[in-house]
């Protein structure tokens, strides 16, 4: 990562337990956070905030996280955002879907704590 630039990221996720204690770690590493607790709310942020990576749900409120990712790369303006899928469903099918529409990973949340995932985005802002 730059030392220098400040980093933003969206996180797009409906559990506010959750997107606090996301936003939390990420912020204490450095990162700026915008957040969204639904997926009309979040797809008008990644094109109004133009954040350098996207941390998305998929069970979301209005629209899922799959619709959210097809629109984003679907769109020249949001294209080339990193998205990685941040979400409690873990099946290879979900997986290679995400992965298939353009997500760079495809993490479950259960799997890696709120640290580890910081340091997995770290890389992928490198």
């Amino acid at each position: 990562m730059n030392k220098n630039k400040k980093y933003k990221l969206l996180i797009v996720e409906d559990e506010n337990t959750i997107r606090t204690m996301y936003t939390a770690k990420f912020e204490s590493d450095g990162f700026e956070i915008v957040s969204a607790d639904n997926g009309v709310t979040g797809l008008e942020m990644a094109k109004t905030e133009k954040p350098d990576l996207i941390l998305l749900d998929i069970i979301l409120p209005q629209l899922d996280g799959f619709t959210i990712l097809k629109s984003l790369k679907e769109d020249k303006a949001t294209e080339n955002i990193p998205v990685v899928m941040l979400t409690n469903l873990g099946t290879n099918e979900d997986k290679i879907k995400g992965q298939e529409m353009g997500a760079l990973d495809y993490i479950v949340k259960a799997s890696l704590s709120p640290a580890e995932i910081s340091e997995k985005i770290k890389q992928y802002l490198k």
